[in-house]
């Protein structure tokens, strides 16, 4: 495992802690509820496969025109965000589902749309849920020096723009993901001895990458060019579906955490002076909460709050206990952010970027 990582004080914010998880544990009590989700997220889980997988069928049995298969790529790229946000997520959480081989089943869907899902439970539930934007250890404060995401990052000349290209770059990041990035993962998790954490062996972690990426690859561009589809035609709708998906994933991830106001920390700092749930209040925030088709199809990540102190529960239960997270943040004078509108977090985020861009910009 990961040596010499900060700690966070278990004295520190102990009975905020401790009165939130009985409050939200009486809850389920009371109301005699499974904290997965039921027949809600069947009907989601199937909906969503269905706005990917029907586009991609139409482009298989009929003779489409170049309009007509770029539009059915786009659609997909819509589906690839959905299944992303709204299947595989809480699959890799375990909280889908209550039977647990349906929830590693349904996390393969990460594989179908060209991801790993191995390589998501590390960089997800491991790194970033335990060391949410604590630089060095939090993968998703890393752009590799192009851009700039947390005021401890080195700064540099190019991060002046970063404002400006980062929703371009944002729209390539699940294009990465099906060529490098979960390779390039992987081989540095069993460096650090992540891998074997997860019980997996590194030639079975590799065999499994390269097989399903081969068979992702023959599904999407393979087959429409033995269909006779021209290769321009193929890869223009190939590059279209990842850089919908890529974008929209990012339109949803990044608000949560690099903005304004938001807590980051140095790694290496011994010792995070906040309980667990209430380092989780000051690094994380909410948007649009009333928005229920957002909620919806977000899989509940617009209350990014709820879901990083409970990543156990399913999204669909997050609105209701929303209101009791927000009422004990306030009983214990702690932070709990959330954006009215999906429109202004993307302004807050935007805005964030360019003070990161900023040299000397002083971060409070």
């Amino acid at each position: 495992m990961i040596a010499n990582t900060p700690k966070f004080d278990r004295r520190s914010q102990r009975d905020f802690s401790k009165t939130l998880r009985n409050r939200v544990n009486q809850y389920f009590e009371e109301k005699n509820l499974k904290r997965t989700g039921g027949s809600r997220t069947i009907i989601k889980s199937v909906t969503l496969m269905l706005l990917y997988f029907i586009p991609y069928a139409l482009t298989v049995i009929f003779p489409l025109s170049a309009y007509q298969y770029i539009l059915c790529l786009g659609i997909m790229g819509i589906g690839v965000a959905g299944i992303g946000l709204g299947i595989m997520h809480d699959a890799c959480h375990g909280s889908l589902f209550s039977n647990r081989k349906l929830n590693l089943i349904m996390s393969y869907s990460l594989n179908l749309i060209g991801g790993n899902a191995l390589s998501w439970k590390i960089q997800h539930n491991v790194l970033h849920h335990s060391f949410t934007n604590v630089h060095g250890l939090d993968e998703d404060l890393e752009a590799g020096n192009i851009m700039r995401f947390t005021p401890s990052e080195k700064w540099k000349v190019r991060h002046k723009f970063q404002h400006i290209y980062a929703w371009f770059l944002y729209s390539l990041m699940t294009f990465m993901w099906v060529l490098i990035k979960d390779f390039k993962r992987i081989m540095k998790y069993y460096r650090l001895g992540l891998l074997e954490a997860q019980g997996v062996k590194l030639w079975k972690a590799l065999l499994t990458i390269g097989v399903s990426k081969v068979l992702y690859l023959a599904y999407t561009i393979g087959i429409p060019l033995y269909l006779g589809y021209d290769l321009w035609l193929v890869l223009t709708g190939f590059m279209l579906m990842h850089m919908l998906g890529g974008l929209m994933l990012a339109m949803i991830f990044q608000p949560a955490h690099i903005m304004e106001n938001h807590t980051f920390v140095d790694n290496d700092v011994k010792v995070i002076h906040d309980s667990y749930e209430s380092h989780q209040l000051k690094t994380t925030g909410n948007f649009a909460p009333t928005n229920k088709l957002l909620t919806w199809f977000c899989g509940g990540l617009n209350y990014q709050v709820e879901h990083h102190i409970f990543p156990n529960i399913c999204h669909v239960h997050y609105p209701a206990i929303s209101k009791i997270v927000k009422e004990t943040a306030a009983e214990f004078n702690l932070p709990y952010r959330s954006v009215p509108s999906f429109r202004g977090a993307l302004k807050i985020h935007q805005r964030t970027m360019k003070k990161l861009g900023q040299k000397d910009y002083q971060w409070t």
